[in-house]
C-alpha cells in the first residue's frame, strides 16, 4: 500500500443476506473490474460452517475472527491491486464496523459496502434452489431477523441495489455504481487511481 495523500485503495464488501446473490455480483465486478476477489464463505472457519450446516444460526463470538480475517484478507490483497472484491454477509451495523477499521489501520484503503436488498420470500425461493451450500432454507428467517439494514443518515459508505430485478440488471447496476464511486474519488483527487 502507497503513503502517497492521493492514492487511494478500495475494498468493496458485497453485503446481504445468504441468497441474495452476493458471489454472483462480487464475481461479475471481479471480472469486468479486472480485479481480485475473496469468497467470503470460504474464510469461515470449519466449526462455523459445520454449525450452519446443521441448522445453527452464528453467535457474534462465532463472527469477529472470521470478520478479521477477511479484513486482514483484504489488505493483503491490496498489495497487488488498488481494488478488492469481497463476499461478506455483514449483517449488522457491528460487522460493518469490523471491516471499517481498516481505514483507521490504512488510511489510504476506502471501504465501500454494496448492499443488496431483498425480501425474505425471495431469499426463501433462492435458497431453496441451491444445490450444494452449507446454507439452508430455514436459515433465511435468522439472518433476515438478524439484518440491520444500512442506515443511509449513518452509513454513508453504503450502496443500496435492489436485486428483486433480473440477475443482468442487477449486475449492471451494481457495477454502475462503483464505478460512479471511483469516478468520484478520482474527480476529488484529481488523480485516475
Amino acid at each position: 500500500m502507497e503513503s502517497d495523500p492521493d492514492h487511494v485503495e478500495h475494498i468493496w464488501i458485497v453485503t446481504g443476506p445468504a441468497g441474495c446473490g452476493k458471489t454472483t455480483v462480487a464475481q461479475h465486478l471481479a471480472e469486468t473490474l479486472g480485479l481480485p476477489y475473496v469468497e467470503g464463505d470460504d474464510f469461515h472457519p470449519v466449526a462455523n460452517k459445520q454449525k450452519m450446516a446443521e441448522g445453527h444460526p452464528l453467535t457474534d463470538a462465532d463472527r469477529w475472527d472470521w470478520l478479521i480475517t477477511l479484513r486482514e484478507e483484504a489488505i493483503k490483497q491490496l498489495r497487488t491491486s488498488n481494488s478488492v472484491i469481497v463476499t461478506c454477509s455483514a449483517l449488522k451495523h457491528k460487522y460493518r464496523d469490523v471491516i471499517r477499521v481498516a481505514n483507521y489501520e490504512h488510511p489510504s484503503v476506502q471501504v465501500h459496502f454494496i448492499y443488496l436488498k431483498v425480501d425474505e420470500q425471495t431469499l426463501q425461493q433462492r435458497v431453496k434452489e441451491r444445490v450444494g451450500h452449507y446454507m439452508k432454507e430455514g436459515m433465511v428467517h435468522s439472518q433476515m431477523a438478524a439484518l440491520e439494514e444500512p442506515e443511509e443518515d449513518q452509513e454513508w459508505d453504503v450502496l443500496r441495489v435492489d436485486v428483486r430485478n433480473d440477475k443482468e440488471e442487477v449486475q449492471r447496476n451494481a457495477l454502475a455504481l462503483v464505478r460512479q464511486k471511483l469516478k468520484e474519488y478520482e474527480h476529488a483527487n484529481g488523480v485516475a487511481n
